[in-house]
């Protein structure tokens, strides 16, 4: 189809395409893997040219001719280039935790409250800024030869287009934005010494037709106006809302970004180990999903008072705690595999209520939540988070979820929407509803006291 809108996600383990009729329909879905370099313990890298040769190869494998091509990917990651566009270093990803001591030059050099009044964000080690001072700090000689920075799917862009650009939504997560203004920050650049000039121009999402992963995931489930919350049960876990104004959290609890539709602004609070938890129990438990699953649901509501904290590898929010670990307690002889099973999805659910509930302060009114990722296909999982959360999760019909959103986005930009919310009447269609169910309500508020209890304690008890 030569009208096919398709859409790129530049992820982690791998490049995601899907190309969609006019109307919405999936005609093709490709991917393409390739590897992640971790060469010191908490180091986490990539060569861009990987990005690039897997692209190539999943376009070609969807077989269809593009309209428009839409691009979503990996946020925060460095692509630091010279003045000829030539990748200087492999790339630092999101994942990477080498940057403590940049973080806390950040907030010591801006102030950690006015940090977050410009950008939405506490310094955390994941955004780009604290990478750039880590490559001046460590390898000077690459910073000397730097005259340009991108980020991951906009150096595809670049390879693709030939045109160096981001959006506000991405260049959010940066930490070197204005995210009430939706453009790149004088002030923090010049504290920290980053040349403005090494900064790709901004457009809105709609004219780049791109996005960062959870941006346009959220254009992907049709979470694009105050009332629709996108909830994404990934390897981590994530609750973001829409907001008609920009508005930060305080301590910087949730990140605060500009969404991909313009004019709009998103609050978003990461748990790290959602999917990632179950994952983690089926390895060690020698179980697979489905039978993970069948054992899970012969519990009742609360598992007889077994709670599970889920911060196996640190927690993001509300914490901001990268040595937080997880913990099962009210383990009895009673307990069996399904019973933790059962506690890990009711722990990653009460993880999402935190986010949810830090958003509910800054005025988000949650009318309907859309779930995506693979967690996602688990109905008993997103009849516990519906319970937890206290609002019905809906799942739409299409599981691709930050490339579906790409390519509507990259439709947008190419004139075959008029905007994002014409592109998600058209396209976004909701195949199931889990309601609240009452009686599991009652018990999820009273696991939900002794979850919240559960951090505190354990932290007194690691000093």
């Amino acid at each position: 189809m030569p009208d096919a809108l398709v859409g790129v996600d530049v992820g982690t383990t791998g490049v995601k395409a899907v190309a969609l009729s006019p109307g919405g329909e999936v005609l093709a879905r490709a991917e393409e893997g390739y590897t992640l370099s971790l060469p010191r313990p908490g180091w986490a890298e990539q060569d861009p040219e990987d990005w690039w040769r897997a692209t190539g190869r999943a376009l070609a494998a969807l077989g269809v001719e593009a309209g428009s091509i839409g691009l979503t990917g990996q946020m925060h990651g460095l692509v630091l280039l010279d003045d000829a566009d030539r990748v200087l270093r492999p790339a630092i990803l999101w994942n990477d935790q080498r940057t403590a001591a940049e973080c806390a030059e950040i907030e010591a050099a801006i102030g950690r409250g006015r940090l977050v009044e410009l950008t939405g964000n506490r310094a955390l080690p994941g955004f780009t800024a604290p990478k750039l001072l880590w490559v001046r700090r460590h390898e000077p000689e690459v910073w000397e030869r730097a005259a340009g920075i991108l980020l991951p799917k906009d150096y595809v862009r670049l390879r693709l287009e030939g045109r160096r650009v981001t959006d506000a939504a991405e260049a959010s997560g940066t930490l070197l934005f204005d995210v009430a203004g939706r453009r790149w920050s004088e002030e923090v650049c010049a504290a920290l010494g980053v040349p403005l000039g090494w900064l790709p121009p901004v457009r809105e999402s709609t004219e780049t037709g791109g996005a960062g992963d959870q941006q346009a995931g959220a254009v992907g489930v049709g979470a694009v106006a105050p009332g629709v919350l996108s909830v994404a049960l990934g390897t981590s876990g994530v609750v973001l809302a829409p907001l008609p104004a920009y508005r930060a959290e305080p301590e910087g609890r949730v990140h605060v970004f500009c969404h991909a539709a313009p004019g709009t602004w998103e609050a978003m609070g990461v748990m790290l180990s959602a999917a990632g938890s179950l994952r983690w129990l089926r390895e060690v438990a020698g179980a697979d999903e489905a039978a993970l699953a069948a054992e899970a649901g012969r519990w009742p509501p609360g598992a007889e008072g077994l709670t599970f904290l889920p911060y196996l590898q640190g927690e993001r929010t509300p914490h901001a705690d990268p040595d937080a670990r997880g913990a099962f307690a009210g383990l009895s002889l009673a307990h069996d595999r399904g019973a933790l099973a059962r506690a890990v999805l009711e722990g990653v659910a009460y993880g999402l209520r935190d986010s949810l509930e830090l958003l509910r302060s800054l005025g988000v009114r949650a009318g309907v939540a859309r779930a995506s990722g693979g967690g996602a296909r688990s109905e008993l999982w997103l009849r516990i988070v519906a319970s937890v959360l206290g609002v019905p999760v809906e799942r739409t019909a299409v599981e691709e979820g930050a490339a579906y959103g790409a390519a509507l986005l990259g439709g947008v930009a190419a004139g075959r929407f008029a905007d994002v919310g014409e592109a998600v009447e058209a396209c976004v269609r909701v195949h199931d509803v889990f309601e609240p169910d009452p009686s599991w309500q009652a018990v999820y508020e009273e696991g939900y006291g002794r979850f919240r209890a559960l951090y505190p304690a354990l932290r007194e008890v690691r000093g």
